[in-house]
């Protein structure tokens, strides 16, 4: 074997076990993330909600990474990746225990508020995890081994939401039925033993992050650094402040939108299935379908990125196949409608991979800076889907005063609120075209 090929292996060895590490860290943020897409219809029921009101429940998880991201930089800074990643653990620990009273209280804000604390502790997970899996390994890999990232983070979303689904949504829809006939007391009764079906899910979640949050300390994660910004003739650098990076302005907006089409795509697809006339008993695993569609993508981007396809041209792809999904959801009707929803899962699967090297590249010491930025994008998650159940909310209203009745105006209007996706993957596919160069060296 020669001394490259040696290297060669003896660096990729090196590197998998804080990368099997860090995809156990996207395996957790996954599972809590996505068990958003049952928790939204559960609350809209509970709490007696309308469609943008139940949407907070995405708006106060992701929310956190604006009001956290640039105190979790901090916090890394001070204590460094294992105690901040270990702490994020405890912290979502405190977030799962807090629906407890929550439950029993069966109030709204204190759900809320659980679900924040929960996105307070995956910020400081995500300030630390994700430049962490960009720098690695080669720039030009960053995407294959966030893909990689991907795939633990969409497989657990997907059993998360099966569990959930499992667990909140079994018989609902007889339940909500049966709410229209009972009176005022026996209402109440019935949406508190609903309310009271989170507490033992929430007990073991805790439980285990917990347990994860000690193990984490003793982890083997080697120290990384981005490499230096490239320095001129006379070894000087020009550049001086975050602000003379436009790429990275441009990148935050572009997950930004990325990160709220994705929202979208999977925490709107069980509720707007319903919408449908769909029986919740079929559409709780609509957003596996969506999550599966992004696993099989990203093993797709493991396979090609970067031997066939470069990080831009899969960024380029995927914003296309959005502007057309978008599209073929909005022009087509019942099931077709929604598994075009679904399939966003794959026009979404490579663009958190593609951003994050192409937004960090050329950086050097402004790399963890930066990072911070990009996980206040992830607000993008908080913004957008309340915009959907908005737009949602105010259709229907324009609708039923043209005299439709109640269910196709909810159907129709559901169907038409997916147009805000429109605006986000045109920002998408600017940026893998033009947006990512701005600023940069030839």
């Amino acid at each position: 074997m020669s001394n490259t090929n040696a290297s060669t292996v003896q660096e990729k060895n090196s590197t998998l076990v804080p990368i099997l590490i860090i995809a156990g860290l996207f395996f957790i943020f996954g599972f809590v993330t996505w068990i958003n897409g049952a928790l939204i219809p559960f609350m809209k029921a509970i709490n007696e909600l309308t469609s943008a009101q139940s949407l907070l429940v995405a708006s106060a998880s992701y929310i956190s990474f604006v009001v956290m991201a640039i105190p979790a930089s901090y916090i890394l800074n001070k204590i460094g990746y294992k105690k901040g990643m270990s702490l994020g653990l405890f912290v979502m620990g405190i977030g799962a225990l807090v629906f407890i009273p929550a439950a029993e209280a069966r109030t709204y804000w204190m759900f809320l508020t659980g679900i924040f604390i929960q996105g307070a502790g995956m910020t400081l997970l995500q300030t630390a995890s994700n430049p962490y899996i960009t720098i690695l390994g080669p720039i030009d890999s960053a995407a294959k081994r966030i893909a990689i990232m991907g795939i633990a983070n969409k497989v657990a979303g997907a059993l998360g939401s099966i569990i959930f689904g499992a667990l909140l949504l079994s018989g609902i829809d007889e339940i909500q039925e049966k709410l229209t006939t009972v009176t005022s007391a026996e209402k109440t009764e019935l949406l508190n033993t609903m309310a009271d079906s989170v507490v033992t899910p929430y007990i073991v979640m805790a439980i285990v992050l917990f347990v994860l949050g000690v193990l984490i300390r003793k982890a083997p994660l080697p120290n990384v650094e981005a490499e230096p910004i490239e320095e001129s003739k006379d070894g000087t650098t020009n550049k001086t402040s975050i602000f003379q990076f436009p790429h990275l302005w441009l990148g935050v907006l572009t997950l930004f939108m990325y990160v709220g089409v994705e929202v979208i795509a999977g925490d709107t697809i069980i509720a707007y299935g319903i919408s449908l006339g769909i029986p919740t008993a079929d559409a709780k695993f609509f957003t596996t379908f969506t999550l599966m569609a992004m696993v099989a993508t990203y093993a797709l981007g493991v396979i090609l990125i970067p031997k066939i396809i470069s990080q831009t041209t899969a960024l380029k792809l995927s914003a296309l196949l959005g502007i057309i999904f978008s599209f073929c959801i909005v022009f087509t009707s019942g099931i077709t409608s929604v598994l075009f929803v679904a399939a966003l899962g794959v026009a979404n699967a490579l663009v958190w991979p593609a951003v994050w090297p192409l937004t960090l590249n050329g950086l050097g010491k402004f790399t963890k800076t930066a990072s911070a930025l990009l996980i206040m994008a992830i607000s993008g998650g908080a913004i957008i889907p309340p915009l959907y159940g908005k737009l949602v909310d105010s259709n229907k209203v324009v609708y039923l005063a043209q005299g439709m009745n109640d269910a196709l105006a909810t159907a129709t209007a559901s169907t038409k609120g997916y147009w805000i996706l429109l605006p986000c993957y045109i920002i998408i596919l600017y940026y893998a075209t033009a947006g990512h160069k701005l600023g940069l060296k030839k």
